[in-house]
């Protein structure tokens, strides 16, 4: 059996490195535990009661599930009284939740996706959380507002991922590279597996919600029919499509294997800006993919250039190995030039 370290020493090496404080590698490791325990509640599935619909909406009009408001509140409890919040916004919640007043605040904000990929619970497909870490810019006596959170994402300090399927991994950047860990179910641990994670350069495989094609604009509709012509059109190569339908599997896929993730702006969602949350989803993904040597853009620019006009706001998101990501985006700029 290869010997891995743990993520607390990874955390107290990277901490002597300067790359990290101690409070936010308390945060960290925090946010494993709460990882941990998602994972466990998940893994039983009907056996916890854990299954189904929850009966209330979130912020955004969405049905949610019961585990989507396990996790959610799993996140809070581990978080809220650690001191090293200033306070912590959720997918699943409309406003800003601030540190119990008993509690010392802090000099970083949570951002987090509890549960991402909620259609695919009942079914038994990978799930997942997503979360971003921000540096608090407010005093620590007075509590921050949603304007305090509407940081662009290149200013973010840490953001990461954690996938529910076959075994439970959480991937992390600190802004020096991707980094791996799996969950060793015997301690309760993460264990650094995957050091340096790379997004290959080339890969034909792309991820789509292909019965959205009607509702895509010319530039998707063009570059999707060169992928499908094979290797007898203009990419000479024979791609495959895999959606799951899940953004944390489809783009840990695409981190490991290589290939493009889209959830571009079409018809259906130009109302609304785009599917995807920009603060809570194309944020911490876009970071963990630049950090992985990819790209990520709306098509039209940069992801982590946008600045933040709201707490849910939603964007397009391309995603991926970095020739695809820019071949698409051209396609984009084209149009509109």
């Amino acid at each position: 059996m290869p010997q891995h370290i743990s993520l607390t020493q990874f955390l107290i090496d990277e901490q002597r490195a300067g790359r990290v404080s101690a409070d936010l590698g308390l945060l960290l490791q925090a946010l494993a535990q709460s990882v941990a325990a998602i994972a466990a509640t998940v893994s039983k599935g009907a056996l916890a009661g854990a299954l189904g619909e929850a009966g209330t909406e979130n912020v955004q009009g969405e049905a949610q599930k019961k585990l989507d408001v396990i996790a959610n509140d799993i996140l809070i409890q581990a978080n809220e009284w650690g001191g090293y919040l200033g306070a912590m916004a959720s997918e699943e919640l409309e406003f800003v939740c601030q540190i119990p007043s008993s509690a010392t605040r802090g000099d970083y904000l949570l951002l987090f996706d509890p549960l991402d990929g909620s259609s695919n619970i009942d079914v038994n497909v990978t799930i997942g959380t997503i979360f971003s870490v921000l540096r608090n810019p407010q005093a620590k006596d007075k509590e921050p507002t949603e304007a305090d959170f509407l940081q662009p994402g290149r200013d973010q300090i840490a953001a990461g991922y954690a996938t529910y399927g076959p075994s439970t991994q959480l991937v992390l950047t600190l802004g020096d590279g991707v980094h791996g860990f799996t969950l060793d179910r015997e301690t309760g641990g993460f264990l650094h597996t995957h050091p340096f994670m790379t997004v290959p350069t080339e890969a034909c495989e792309y991820a789509i919600n292909a019965s959205n094609v009607r509702h895509w604009e010319a530039p998707v509709q063009r570059y999707i029919a060169e992928l499908q012509q094979g290797r007898d059109g203009p990419r000479g190569c024979d791609f495959n499509m895999r959606w799951i339908a899940s953004m944390v599997a489809d783009v840990h896929r695409v981190l490991t294997r290589g290939g493009i993730f889209m959830y571009p702006l079409d018809e259906k969602c130009r109302a609304k800006g785009g599917k995807l949350r920009l603060m809570y989803e194309a944020n911490p993904m876009a970071m963990l993919i630049e950090q992985a040597g990819g790209a990520a853009t709306t098509g039209r620019g940069r992801i982590l250039d946008i600045i933040p006009e709201r707490l849910h706001q939603r964007v397009p998101v391309i995603l991926g190995s970095r020739i695809e990501v820019e071949r698409v985006t051209s396609y984009h700029l084209d149009l509109e030039s």
